[in-house]
Parts: C-alpha cells; sequence; structure tokens
C-alpha cells in the first residue's frame, strides 16, 4: 500500500514524535495499520492480545493505541478502563465494526480519547491520531499554563537567553554551550536573583530539546503533602477528594527540560522518588502498578550549598552524587562588570511597553550610580529599581546605599578599579581631569574606562 499523502506540516510533525501502539487480533488489520502509520511515525508496535499489550506498556511507553474493541478474552473497553486505574495515561482510539451510542459512551467513560468505525479509511485514521496527538498536547499545554498562572510567572518579562557581555556571564554561556548536547543533570548555584532560571532557559534554547517543553517548578512554592502528586501525577481515586486521575508536570514536559529550583526545599519521599527517575529514567504515579519512562534534561538550582544540607542530613547524599556531575556558579551582579547598564536598557524598555509607561533615558550619572551600586538582590534587585523609576518618571538613585564592601572575600580588581573610579567622579562632579589627578593616573585612562562602561 503507497503512503498516504500528508500535507498537514503540523501533523507530520506530530505524527514523526509519536510512538503508536496498535492492540488488535486480526493479523490482516495490523498489518494494515502498522503499513499506514510506520510512514509517519517515530516508532509502531504491535500486540495480538491484552496480554502482549500490557508487555509492551510495560517495556515502554506509547503517545497514541489504537485499540479494538471486539476481541478474545478481555474486552478492549474493559482493558483500557483497567489501564486507567493503573495508571496509563496514553491516548487511546477505540476501532470497532459496531456502531451503537452506548458502545461510544462507555469508550469515553473508559477514557478513549476517539471512536473510528471499521471500514475506514487510512486518511480517517491518521485524522484521528492528530485530534489525539493535539488533544494531548493541549492539555498539557493546558496543565503547564495554569501552573505558570498560579506560580505568577506569566511570561511576558521572561528571558529565554543570557544578557551581558562581562567575562563570567561569557564563561557561563560558554560552559551551557558545551554541556547543551548531553542529557546529564545539571546543578545551577548562586544566590537568589543571580539569574538561575534564565541559565536554565538558556540552556534549553540551545539544545535539541530547545521544540519541546521547558517546565520550571519552584520546589520551595508547593507545600510538602503535595509535591509528589504535583510531580509525578496520580491515578484516579488515589489522593482523597480527587475523583480523576492526572498526569503531573514531569511526564506533561516528555522530551523537554525540567527545571526544579530550591531543590533543597525537597523532602525525604520526594527526593527518593527523584533520585530514581533522575537515574533509571523512570517513575511512577501515585497509586500506579505500572511505571513511565521519561526522557526528560533535568537542571536543577539552589540558592544555599546543598553540601551542609547533606552533612545535616536534610539531603539525600546519593541524590547529591547524582545531580552534582556538572554545576554552574551564576556569578552575583557586582562581579558581572557592565552587565548591569545591558540589563538596565533591556528592562527599561520591557516593563515600559508591559506596563504602557513612558520610556526613560539613562544618563551618565545615572549610569555610573547602576555601576556604583552592589546590588545585593542580584537582577531582581535591578529590575524592581528600574520599575519604580518608570512608574516615578524618575531614577530614585537616592535609593541605592553606598557600596558595601564584603568582608570575607576578595574583590576582583576590575571592581575595585571601577567602583573608585567612579566614587572620584562622583566627588569631583564628574570633572575627569580633577578625579585623573587625585586618583594619580591619567585622564586618557579615566575616558577609555568610562567609554568600556557606557559612560
Amino acid at each position: 500500500m503507497p503512503p498516504v499523502a500528508i500535507e498537514d506540516a503540523a501533523l507530520t510533525r506530530l505524527l514523526s514524535r509519536a510512538r503508536v501502539l496498535v492492540v488488535d487480533d486480526e493479523a490482516g488489520m495490523r498489518n494494515f495499520l502498522m503499513k499506514t502509520l510506520a510512514p509517519f511515525c517515530q516508532a509502531v508496535e504491535v500486540a495480538g492480545t491484552t496480554a502482549e499489550a500490557d508487555a509492551q506498556l510495560d517495556r515502554g511507553n506509547f503517545d497514541i493505541v489504537i485499540l479494538d474493541n471486539i476481541m478474545p478474552g478481555l474486552k478492549g473497553l474493559d482493558w483500557l478502563a483497567e489501564q486507567r486505574r493503573r495508571g496509563g495515561f496514553a491516548e487511546t482510539i477505540m476501532i470497532t465494526a459496531y456502531a451503537d451510542l452506548e458502545t461510544a459512551i462507555e469508550a469515553l467513560r473508559a477514557g478513549a480519547s476517539d471512536f473510528v468505525l471499521k471500514p475506514f479509511r487510512s486518511n480517517q485514521l491518521l485524522n484521528a491520531v492528530r485530534r489525539a496527538l493535539q488533544m494531548a498536547q493541549l492539555r498539557r499545554e493546558n496543565l503547564l499554563l495554569r501552573h505558570e498562572l498560579a506560580s505568577g510567572d506569566t511570561g511576558p518579562g521572561r528571558r529565554n537567553r543570557l544578557i551581558g557581555s562581562s567575562a563570567s556571564i561569557a564563561a557561563v554561556r560558554d560552559m551551557l554551550a558545551r554541556v547543551a548536547g548531553v542529557s546529564t543533570p545539571l546543578l545551577i548555584t548562586g544566590a537568589s536573583g543571580t539569574g538561575k532560571e534564565v541559565a536554565a532557559r538558556h540552556l534549553h534554547g540551545v539544545s535539541d530539546r530547545a521544540d519541546r517543553p521547558f517546565v520550571p517548578i519552584n520546589c520551595a512554592a508547593i507545600p510538602p503533602d503535595r509535591i509528589e502528586a504535583e510531580l509525578f501525577g496520580h491515578v484516579a481515586g488515589a489522593l482523597p477528594g480527587i475523583a480523576e486521575g492526572r498526569e503531573g508536570f514531569l511526564p506533561s514536559a516528555q522530551g523537554g527540560t525540567v527545571f526544579l529550583d530550591e531543590v533543597a526545599e525537597l523532602g525525604p519521599a520526594a527526593q527518593s522518588a527523584l533520585l530514581r527517575v533522575v537515574e533509571d529514567g523512570r517513575m511512577r504515579p501515585i497509586g500506579a502498578v505500572r511505571d513511565l519512562a521519561l526522557d526528560l534534561r533535568f537542571v536543577l538550582a539552589s540558592s544555599r550549598p546543598l553540601e551542609p544540607e547533606v552533612a545535616a542530613g536534610r539531603f539525600r547524599q546519593d541524590l547529591f552524587f547524582r545531580i552534582n556531575v556538572l554545576q554552574i556558579d551564576m556569578p552575583p551582579l557586582r562581579q558581572r562588570e557592565t552587565d548591569v547598564i545591558d540589563l538596565a536598557e533591556l528592562f527599561l524598555t520591557e516593563i515600559a511597553q508591559r506596563q504602557s509607561l513612558a520610556p526613560l533615558q539613562m544618563d551618565s550619572t545615572t549610569r555610573a550610580a547602576l555601576l556604583r551600586h552592589d546590588w545585593p538582590g542580584n537582577i531582581r534587585e535591578l529590575r524592581n529599581f528600574i520599575e519604580r523609576a518608570l512608574i516615578f518618571g524618575r531614577f530614585p538613585l537616592e535609593t541605592l546605599a553606598p557600596a558595601q564592601r564584603q568582608a570575607d572575600g576578595i574583590e576582583p580588581l576590575d571592581a575595585v578599579e571601577r567602583r573608585l573610579i567612579l566614587r572620584a567622579l562622583d566627588l569631583t562632579g564628574g570633572n575627569r581631569s580633577e578625579a585623573a589627578r587625585r586618583l594619580g593616573i591619567s585622564r586618557k585612562t579615566i575616558d577609555r574606562k568610562c567609554a568600556g562602561w557606557g559612560l
């Protein structure tokens, strides 16, 4: 049979990633379905009985199950209902030669997403598969969107690329590019507000998973008694007061990247379950009796060091070793040289457009003040400062406290140099010649440095 022509590019993309299981006792029908779907799908497996189908599902996951209703032994409808109770979430298309309303209603109640009558043509089947895949995609997108809305991360100002030209952020970008092609877990550390999620999004964007979901999860924002259900999902009736089953965030991100922020906040049970997912690529929804295979890239982040948490017994040592294969430490904003100016200009444009506020222009005095400030709250503090400036129509430079030096660390030489030059310019009212005289350097040096800082 020649392959069916498909003009819909979206259908082609959806099918090219789909893993399909055909369950039918008729060899001729299995062969027809295989030849129809194989040219378009990532994989097509067949089973002649529900027992064979069980064995296939135990070995791996499928996006679509095409299921005949009338078969020897267990009926397709009964088998499907059992799969839903056991934790199967695959979209299922029922095929049958007996068309009646009662059977159709029973199929939908059992969890079927579509109902195809025999005899059918190849394009009818392919359209049914497309609808099922689109329904699954929409359901997952809806789940993730509701998650983002609930967490306050609605996305308009969200960045997917690391901004800045400093040596420290360039080193981070280089490291992310180096590890983009592997699926090894990545641990990102750094103080709050340094851009750990942005780094994770940057990695996702430069990897071959860029067209798959990116799912950010703040472990500290989900109550401990709900974290496992949110991550792994649950079958119908597994949780008190919840009648329907639900797919978790991890299976909803299939093929993509999961960003677990503040991973140190996970409880012991969630840590144990996460360890298994990271090590084996398999998880089990709450109340299910069958594991699900996952293809995910894990990026984990913590604003506090994990080693003390391990020593105190609050974080599993084996999980720490498993996620600490690759580590990136995000530099604080005070160590990112003139990146503060690049970020400020970006926020000025983004926030003004989103909030319909009048734009502001940074003069040299404002730029110098931004460069001089230590930004203990890092990028989040800078963004809030810019938003306040746009709201009031002026830069509240008086709110920027004098720079506080670290008592327990060595400050980079370029940061010391920048701080002293900017302080001298501030004291001399911007007189570069006088500032150069007091610092004992040439006016040309100050001009060159100021040009590099955008002043």
